[in-house]
């Protein structure tokens, strides 16, 4: 059998590597923190002009019709480099549900303009009291054909800047329903927020906002299954990042002990730091073989539930075990925040917190395991 990837895919990886490479060193990185959009627009521009950001969306609508294992290979490039650009919430979170789930008119109306960069599209799944994203706080009423949205969302990421934001709400005791947001519409109001890794995110308060009834996304009755598709695609696309932060994290790392000494004696030559090195290195491979097993069952339409929740154990733990090695094996520079590698211990943090985290996501493979077992 043959695991290799495509030549498109291939080409997809390469050409992400080479744009974040010439767009994505440290200063810049930095500057793009600060600045009040929270993203280095260049970047951004330029993964556009490659129609990168329109790795999912149709060829008819100016795509490049591919999927998700394309979209993973592009964000692991992402993860490598660290570099703050909206690309899980634009081409995952809210440009795949949009092309999976949406009507014509949607599709015409948002995916060309997503595929060029033109317009951020994103996804608000997190509230502060509820846990389960299919199992919304936010509330929506209906007024004629419209409906009113009202409640809090969280950590959504480009929040600000969005042109569109798909907002899961109850319309019912059981019924949820997926809403495309407008944020500049009444009674909707933005507070930028900044969370671990610098990334620029946006908490929303709805106020009885308005949604027209051609921004509803599907049945407005029925829409738990756009919001699990939403969440498992997201899920593989954080352990997609983690996977491209822990091999630059490691790499990085295997290239500073390697050329700085002690006791006359590269560090990389003493047997606990090598020891060290190939545990993370082991790591990195658990978490990359967990990713790729779960994406494609999903692509695939297979149920994915313990895989899916296998990779996000490993992003979490794998991932955190890699960069606290790296941080470790640098020594005192690595906590220091003008030097490179204490940013990947950043990143590497806010995908076990999106993810999360190792315990929570234990406990809930568990349970998956023991039903599977029972019903076997």
């Amino acid at each position: 059998m043959d695991f290799s990837f495509t030549e498109e895919q291939e080409a997809v990886r390469d050409l992400g590597r080479e744009i974040f490479s010439d767009h994505a060193d440290h200063e810049r990185i930095r500057e793009s923190e600060a600045s009040v959009e929270g993203i280095d627009r260049d970047l951004w521009d330029a993964l556009g002009k490659a129609n990168l950001l329109g790795l999912a969306v149709s060829e008819a609508h100016g795509g490049a019709g591919m999927g998700l294992s394309e979209a993973a290979l592009l964000l692991t490039e992402q993860g490598r480099s660290v570099a703050q650009a909206p690309l899980l919430a634009h081409i995952v979170m809210a440009g795949m549900p949009i092309a999976e789930f949406g009507s014509d008119a949607q599709r015409k109306r948002y995916l060309p303009r997503a595929a060029t960069g033109e317009v951020i599209l994103t996804a608000a799944l997190n509230e502060y009291a509820a846990v389960d994203p299919a199992r919304p706080g936010v509330s929506a009423k209906a007024d004629g054909e419209d409906w009113l949205l009202l409640g809090e969302k969280i950590c959504v990421p480009a929040g600000h800047l969005a042109e569109r934001i798909l907002v899961p709400a109850r319309t019912g005791d059981d019924t949820i329903g997926v809403f495309l947001l407008d944020p500049t519409t009444e009674g909707v109001t933005i507070e930028r927020q900044e969370v671990t890794n610098h990334e620029a995110q946006a908490r929303l308060v709805l106020t009885d906002a308005r949604i027209d009834a051609n921004d509803v996304l599907g049945d407005p009755r029925d829409g738990e299954a756009i919001v699990r598709f939403i969440e498992g695609r997201t899920a593989m696309g954080l352990c997609a990042i983690q996977v491209g932060v822990a091999e630059e994290a490691l790499r990085r790392t295997a290239e500073y002990t390697g050329i700085r000494k002690q006791f006359g004696k590269a560090l990389g030559s003493f047997q606990a730091v090598s020891l060290r090195a190939a545990d993370a290195y082991i790591d990195i491979e658990a978490m990359r073989s967990t990713l790729w097993q779960a994406l494609w069952r999903l692509e695939e339409g297979l149920p994915a539930g313990i895989e899916v929740g296998a990779a996000k154990w490993w992003g979490c733990r794998g991932g955190q075990r890699v960069v606290h090695t790296a941080q470790h094996l640098h020594g005192g520079i690595g906590s220091d925040i003008d030097y490179p590698i204490h940013r990947f211990f950043l990143w590497a943090k806010q995908v076990d917190l999106s993810l999360g985290g190792a315990s929570a996501e234990l406990a809930k493979l568990g349970a998956l395991v023991a039903r599977a077992n029972a019903e076997a």
